[in-house]
Parts: structure tokens; C-alpha cells; sequence
């Protein structure tokens, strides 16, 4: 599983460069797997990505295309996708971002997340084995609705309300 700490996020963007690099040969963000939300109101950036949660909503798949790997991990069988965009709704935090209809999901690159050894700040960890021990629940109600874009500003404000209350309490 991929921890994240928006406290050590400064929204540089290394990461998505890797790993769209890393799946596609191009550094372009759009092919990324992770996406860092700019919360520029809270001075707070973090990155999301799937964080193999609990509930896999995302399983919820009609065509069986998405399955789990040996590390926890989403496979998406692009053959098997039957394009109905599922996936992309039912994840309550925006992971999953289709690409020309394709649902592109962190995959972990084999073991070996470039997004993570991108990050020089340390705000990207890999923590193998961890899987299924995150819940999402409290972002699901009402997410089907919102836009990938939203649902990912909604999760990195809560881990950005973490990192502030952290800050207040270190001042006070």
C-alpha cells in the first residue's frame, strides 16, 4: 500500500511525472496513475492514489475486469473493460481516472512504485503487505456524484485538515 503524508507534500508533481513515465514512456500528467491536489485555500498539496481500502468499491466491476494482485494491488484488464465507467464512480476518493475509456489505477509498478522514489520529500511510502487496512467509507455517501477532480480535493482536504490541526497543536 502507498501511505501518503501531506505534511511533506510541496506539490512538485515528481511523482506523477514517474509514474506516467514509468506506464507509458511519456511524462505526461494526464497518463498518471497519482494525481497531487493544489489546495492552495489551506496551503496544503497531497498526493492521491488508490489506497487498496477495506471495501474495494472498485471491484464492484460488472465485466470482472478489475481483479487484485499478489501485493493488494488493482489489475485492470483493459480486455475485459467494458468501458461503463463503474470504477471510476465507485471509488469514493478519485484514484481511479479513465484514460481514452481505460481506467487507470495504481498498479504499485510491479513492487516498485517510481512514484515513491520520486518523492525526495518523503511524502510517497510504500508500505508492502498493508493492504485492506485503510477505510474509505466516510467518502463514499453522496461520491458517485462527484467528479474525479472533486472526489480527490475532498480526500486531500481531510488529510490536509490532519496536517493543519497538526501544525496548530505544534504552535500552541
Amino acid at each position: 500500500m502507498i501511505r501518503i503524508d501531506a505534511g511533506r507534500c510541496t506539490g512538485c508533481r515528481c511523482c506523477e511525472a514517474a509514474c506516467a513515465f514509468h506506464h507509458t514512456g511519456s511524462g505526461g500528467r494526464v497518463l498518471s496513475r497519482i494525481r497531487v491536489v493544489n489546495l492552495y485555500e489551506s496551503g496544503v498539496d497531497a498526493p492521491v492514489v488508490c489506497q487498496q481500502c477495506e471495501e474495494r468499491y472498485c471491484l464492484a466491476c460488472p465485466s470482472d475486469s478489475l481483479t487484485l494482485g499478489p501485493l493488494g494491488q488493482v489489475v485492470v484488464s483493459p480486455t475485459r473493460c467494458s468501458e461503463c465507467g463503474a470504477c471510476v464512480r465507485s471509488c469514493p476518493i478519485g484514484a481511479i481516472e479513465p484514460v481514452d475509456a481505460v481506467p487507470f489505477v495504481c498498479d504499485l509498478c510491479g513492487g516498485d512504485p517510481r512514484c515513491v522514489a520520486a518523492c525526495t520529500e518523503g511524502a510517497i511510502a510504500f508500505a508492502p503487505g498493508a493492504g485492506g487496512t485503510v477505510s474509505l467509507a466516510a467518502f463514499q455517501p453522496g461520491g458517485e456524484r462527484l467528479a474525479g477532480s472533486h472526489k480527490r480535493a475532498r480526500f486531500a482536504r481531510a488529510l490536509g485538515n490532519a496536517v493543519r490541526a497538526a501544525w496548530g497543536a505544534g504552535r500552541g
